[in-house]
């Protein structure tokens, strides 16, 4: 086949390019430029998308004697992607961009282009296995359960999936690295990025305050009391306890978390772990990474973090909403996060969570 692998600059998208030109295909490197100020979006092992990566993957491309592009989806990225980050964080809700940028630009923009090309698929260095051609394509979680990445793919629909490979699904990290040094590749023991890319210093709400601005208001408790201020609702999230700087204490003595955010009034509402506890999340914009939509009453797991655990539920999906009843309750799960499902370790689909109660 020729296949276009999108090379981030680490070790990982290098050894799936390794693996694809041993597999024999006609394998095409590309660097997503994502950022028109490439230096902002790294701090040593923070963030991705820098000079410094662009330079590394394509050593690596020359190393493996492929051809090797940049391509410029700045413009793309910053309207699908961090713009989205900004207004979701507005409308109180808390998105997770790296959803959003595998399914608007390594998945959609990437793939889009890369067919107009003539190439047959694209491969990444996710961690996710991949089984099936065509109509039988079927999404699974990797063998490495650390570095499981099946969860920020479950956004993909059937069709994408389709086009996609995933060469890493069946290897563990360090045998990764201990691939990529074998082939003499310079990423073999680059670190891994973490973090938001185009917040590479970690600092979330500094980041929203400067795109939103600072706007007083109240953090109340469940009575309505207020018992604290803040500069702006966009630096909470649902679940959070630390840095509330709360003015009057509980009068149990205990820790209090943020329950509920209000953007029209621009309050934080805080209480006991306890008020954290759901059993129900509505999703909303429902995806399905099977062929066909699983709609109607069917008993799954769903995930609602990158990293988080499988909660057993019952699901009734139709064309629009997904409603997930959990069999044990939850805590801080909040709006404008991903609910991916699944059947056992297969991906059904993944919705927007609209509501968790």
């Amino acid at each position: 086949m020729r296949v276009l692998v999108a090379m981030s600059g680490g070790v990982d998208s290098s050894v799936a390019a390794a693996r694809m030109v041993a597999d024999g295909h006609d394998v095409v490197g590309v660097h997503l430029a994502l950022n028109r100020n490439p230096q902002a979006y790294r701090s040593g092992a923070r963030g991705c998308c820098s000079l410094e990566d662009s330079l590394d993957a394509r050593r690596v491309a020359d190393t493996l004697g492929i051809p090797f592009y940049v391509w410029d989806l700045s413009e793309r990225f910053a309207a699908d992607v961090v713009d989205d980050f900004v207004a979701e964080y507005a409308a109180g809700r808390t998105p997770n961009p790296c959803l959003r940028c595998n399914e608007k630009i390594k998945f959609s923009a990437v793939l889009e282009r890369g067919l107009a090309l003539g190439f047959d698929a694209v491969a990444t260095g996710h961690y996710a296995r991949l089984d099936g051609e065509g109509e039988q394509a079927r999404l699974w979680r990797a063998a490495d359960a650390a570095k499981d990445q099946s969860y920020v793919l479950g956004v993909l629909t059937h069709a994408q999936l389709r086009r996609s490979l995933f060469p890493l699904y069946g290897t563990v990290k360090a045998d990764v690295r201990a691939e990529a040094e074998a082939l003499g590749l310079r990423t073999a023991h680059k670190p891994d990025s973490h973090d938001i890319c185009f917040i590479p210093d970690g600092d979330t709400a500094g980041f929203l305050s400067r795109a939103l601005g600072e706007r007083e208001g109240d953090i109340v408790d469940t009575t309505g009391r207020v018992v604290g201020s803040h500069s702006g609702h966009h630096q909470f999230t649902v679940g959070q306890r630390r840095g509330l700087h709360l003015g009057v204490p509980a009068e149990d003595g205990q820790p209090r978390y943020v329950l509920g955010i209000s953007p029209v009034t621009n309050t934080v509402t805080v209480g006991p772990q306890e008020g954290l506890a759901i059993t129900r999340i509505d999703g909303i914009r429902p995806t399905w990474a099977v062929p066909k939509p699983r709609l109607g009453q069917w008993r799954g797991l769903v995930q609602v973090r990158a990293h988080g655990a499988p909660l057993p539920a019952t699901i009734d999906a139709d064309a629009d909403t997904i409603t997930v009843t959990l069999d044990e309750p939850a805590y801080g799960i909040a709006p404008g996060q991903a609910a991916v499902t699944y059947d056992g370790d297969l991906v059904v689909g993944a919705s927007t969570i609209a509501a968790a109660r």
